[in-house]
């Protein structure tokens, strides 16, 4: 994998509101940092952005006060850490270790129904919107926890939903987020792979974001091989999902 620089983004004039709040710092040293990315923010600009002028990416560059080389992506409704280099040879060598999958990555999701304590999915998925090549995709689960709510579902009272630990194998186009589709399993907040009828009763909770968090990254430092691990934490409506759950892990 090998990085560029980011381009730097236009000068702010006088007048121009506010200026972006700055993102948690989980860990940073001379070579590389990870922060905590809010959900809804994207990570840099791209096709996607459809007029979207705030970018994680230049709000680093700025706080840094240096280039940065984003090692990888999360979606913009994903929270959670972010790993970024403050050099090329850094980058490569992260994205060297992130695609050999040596670096463990830990994400927390939330998804109806209750799925098996522990579960693999092995299920090709395409690149997103034109790329159309399927590619092999495998993501490790755990079950964490579950809850019942007394919320109606189709033609039962009740509704039940778990929280997950999911640990992607490749990095495919939204791969936690399709996979979960692909078993009924839908993640709750996701609008364009969810269940529309589960994300309504999550919002009328007050919980109005999707349910994904990157909480953990764990890697060998390129610079000399020392294990880095990191955890995020949850942000207010994530920690109100997880408060739904009377076994939920510490966070």
């Amino acid at each position: 994998m090998t990085a560029s620089p980011l381009p730097s983004p236009p000068l702010h004039s006088e007048g121009r509101g506010p200026e972006p709040e700055a993102l948690d710092i989980l860990y940073v040293d001379e070579q590389l940092a990870v922060v905590n990315k809010p959900a809804g923010l994207m990570v840099h600009d791209s096709a996607l952005a459809r007029g979207e002028t705030d970018f994680a990416a230049d709000r680093l560059r700025e706080q840094f006060g240096k280039p940065i080389f984003l090692v990888h992506r999360l979606d913009r409704a994903t929270s959670g850490c972010l790993l970024l280099a403050f050099d090329r040879d850094s980058a490569s060598t992260l994205g060297k270790v992130l695609m050999s999958r040596e670096v463990e990555k830990d994400y927390w999701a939330i998804c109806r129904g209750w799925p098996e304590e522990s579960f693999v999915v092995d299920y090709p998925l395409d690149g997103g919107p034109g790329k159309p090549l399927k590619k092999p995709a495998i993501t490790r689960f755990t079950r964490l926890a579950t809850t019942e709510l007394e919320l109606p579902s189709a033609n039962f009272p009740t509704s039940r939903y778990a929280l997950l630990c999911a640990q992607p194998e490749t990095g495919r186009f939204r791969q936690i987020r399709r996979h979960l589709k692909h078993l009924s399993h839908h993640m709750i907040g996701d609008t364009s792979h969810g269940d529309g009828r589960h994300n309504r009763q999550f919002r009328m909770l007050g919980i109005h974001r999707m349910l994904l968090h990157a909480r953990r990254l764990a890697f060998a430092h390129p610079l000399d091989g020392r294990r880095i691990e990191v955890i995020a934490p949850p942000d207010a409506e994530f920690a109100k999902a997880l408060a739904l759950f009377a076994d939920a892990p510490s966070h």
